[in-house]
């Protein structure tokens, strides 16, 4: 059962401050690939948009439709995304997603702040939400190399 003070826990000041101060947010004009992703359990969205150069992100942009949570955790994508690999932006949404469902550690760096989500644990109907920059982005490298590749 949920209570008042695990609700805290949950909207921590941290959190709260993350959500607040989501870099990269100005759409780019001409990206290699534009992906929205929509959590259907509560509605969050957010579209990415995404270039890519030798293997890695070049240039991000993502417009963030989500609640606190979803909100701190694209916060924290977008201030470490450019100059990652798709291999370390899928390590870092399984981290993500087994620190979530499986209680496992927060992600390695440098997407390690993704630990301040760790109260978020219990409330299975968030992790969509939390989960959808990093899902968005893995769709959005998939169809820039696929495109640009073809």
């Amino acid at each position: 059962m949920t209570t008042d003070a695990d609700l805290f826990k949950l909207y921590s000041t941290r959190i709260l401050a993350l959500a607040a101060d989501i870099p990269l947010t100005d759409r780019l004009s001409n990206p290699h690939s534009t992906v929205k992703k929509r959590a259907p359990l509560c509605g969050s969205a957010v579209t990415v948009d995404l270039c890519v150069a030798d293997g890695r992100v070049s240039k991000f942009a993502q417009d963030v439709k989500a609640c606190a949570l979803g909100q701190a955790a694209a916060s924290v994508v977008g201030a470490n995304i450019i100059g990652r690999t798709r291999a370390e932006v899928e390590t870092a949404r399984n981290q993500l997603r087994a620190m979530l469902k499986s209680d496992g550690p927060a992600p390695d760096a440098p997407f390690n702040e993704l630990e301040v989500l760790i109260p978020a644990r219990g409330f299975a109907n968030r992790h969509g939400s939390i989960l959808l920059a990093l899902d968005a982005t893995l769709d959005a490298f998939d169809d820039a190399t696929n495109s640009c590749c073809a």
